[in-house]
């Protein structure tokens, strides 16, 4: 095999290294039983990978694994955007094992694989290239493929003629075939690059790209393209192609849920393991990374309003209002419980609880906020006044007699304004530096899910919101603090002696 780059010829004998030590079947073996495994391989994926493929095989093939390649085997033209998060083998399905899976079925003939460098695109089909070479399974079963002559970094042929070529993005496919054969299936695998998220521009001329030449290049009964990328930006090369083609399919697999941490990966990955990475990166990183669900630049509220300080001993006053939700599924509203205190015209977020939640985990750490107070300063609870305030009352009243304190939460009515220029009115007060965040709460979970919907918030949003709008509600009973007491001493509650730092 012709590699130039040293270090790519080093990475491809490695990979040589690692399928070499898979073995081989029993020596012993009848043809009834060798033709026995290829049938079944040649009709099950998943005994396909456990069989050929042990080395990718470390953790069982994840339902979604599956349902991918039955798609892919089912529709012989298909457009699809493999929206998976980070971690869960897209490039290793994508990439090896489903096109492995066609080839033993007689159903693929000429693979393109594109990268966001032509360099990247050769690494990533050396991975299929490597076990042509070097699976002694494979070989087993299905025959020597190494052509030589015809293998080449980023480039071969196999002995009985399937075709795979390396591209990175935007170079020349116009009339890529051999003879009369074109590719039938090409996977777009991570086009996205540090570059392209931060130019739009860049992104719709990729796009049309792909739209007016490399699609092109599939002139036949099969045509099959993958287009594999976690979404880890709000607007991405991928996305500029979701909005102009909504018919195309998506396979959307979140990594874990959001609420649980239950693992879409069970086989591979535990619920601890989620939480260790939102630990670790952060909770807005990891859900761009491994959920799909991108931190959104704010362009009304923005990143650099966000001050980080020290609270102060002593407040004028201290509010908090809880926005109330009554479910806990992924998709639901947040328990927002937002704490803010007033000290010379600045509001201070104290701490927070910002959960997809039942009710009584809301009311749970309203008690033990209250209880952590000992009465050294006077809070004033108050919360949104639901259709359901029998129920809310009902659990309220529980939580009460459980901890053995009394809250005193008090039930307000929303003025009749429209929530986004509610939220909205809070911005000047951000533009002009009056708002400081608790320095003990910059890796607090339910602050960054606080953030992340504040930078949300502009014309036509469809974020959840519920932080945002209980801040607006302390800020409006703040302000009124600050404008009684503009022009005098102001009455202090005393002192503010409270580990801020626990984790919710």
């Amino acid at each position: 095999m012709k590699i130039e780059d040293k270090n790519a010829k080093d990475l491809y004998l490695a990979k040589l290294r690692i399928i070499r030590e898979v073995g081989s079947f029993d020596p012993f073996e009848t043809k009834v039983q060798q033709k026995d495994r290829i049938t079944r391989a040649k009709k099950d994926i998943g005994f396909f990978v456990e069989t050929y493929l042990t080395h990718y095989a470390s953790s069982k093939s994840a339902w979604f694994h599956i349902r991918l390649a039955k798609l892919v085997i089912k529709y012989k033209i298909l457009l699809l955007f493999m929206m998976w998060g980070r971690a869960l083998a897209k490039s290793v399905w994508a990439d090896v094992i489903i096109p492995l899976f066609l080839w033993i079925n007689d159903d693929i003939g000429y693979m393109v694989i594109v990268g966001n460098t032509e360099t990247h695109a050769k690494i990533l089909l050396s991975d299929l290239q490597a076990e042509f070479e070097a699976n002694s399974k494979l070989i087993h079963d299905f025959g020597e493929q190494k052509l030589q002559g015809s293998w080449e970094d980023g480039y071969f042929q196999t002995k009985n003629g399937f075709l795979c070529k390396a591209f990175g993005m935007r170079q020349s496919v116009r009339g890529l075939r051999k003879g009369s054969r074109r590719p039938d299936y090409i996977v777009a695998d991570d086009l996205e690059d540090q570059d392209t998220v931060k130019n739009p521009k860049r992104q719709r001329e990729i796009a049309k790209w792909v739209e007016k030449d490399l699609i092109p290049t599939m002139d036949g009964p099969r045509r099959r393209f993958l287009m594999a990328n976690n979404r880890f930006h709000p607007t991405m090369i991928m996305t500029v192609l979701m909005e102009r083609h909504p018919k195309w399919r998506v396979e959307r697999v979140d990594a874990y849920d959001p609420v649980t941490y239950e693992p879409a990966w069970k086989e591979k990955y535990d619920a601890e393991y989620y939480r260790e990475r939102e630990e670790e990166i952060g909770v807005m990183a990891a859900r761009a990374e491994y959920n799909n669900d991108p931190h959104i630049e704010g362009s009304v509220f923005t990143e650099e309003m966000i001050q980080w300080a020290k609270l102060p001993g002593r407040f004028d006053s201290i509010v908090a209002h809880w926005d109330v939700a009554y479910s806990d599924s992924g998709s639901a509203d947040s328990n927002a419980v937002r704490v803010w205190g007033v000290k010379d015209n600045r509001f201070y977020l104290i701490d927070c609880f910002v959960r997809q939640s039942k009710m009584r985990a809301a009311v749970q750490w309203i008690a033990m906020f209250q209880k952590d107070l000992n009465g050294s300063s006077t809070l004033r609870w108050q919360y949104e006044s639901q259709f359901w305030n029998d129920e809310l009352d009902r659990v309220i009243d529980e939580v009460e007699q459980e901890e053995g304190v009394r809250l005193r939460l008090r039930k307000v009515d929303l003025p009749r304004v429209n929530k986004f220029d509610r939220i909205m009115s809070t911005h000047p007060l951000y533009q002009n530096g009056r708002v400081y965040y608790n320095e003990k709460l910059k890796a607090h979970f339910d602050t960054q899910v606080g953030l992340m919907q504040l930078y949300g918030i502009e014309p036509g949003y469809k974020t959840h919101d519920d932080a945002p709008d209980a801040d607006e509600r302390c800020f409006a009973e703040l302000g009124k603090v600050t404008r009684r007491n503009k022009s005098k001493e102001t009455n202090r509650s005393g002192n503010f002696r409270r580990n801020n730092s626990r984790q919710a």
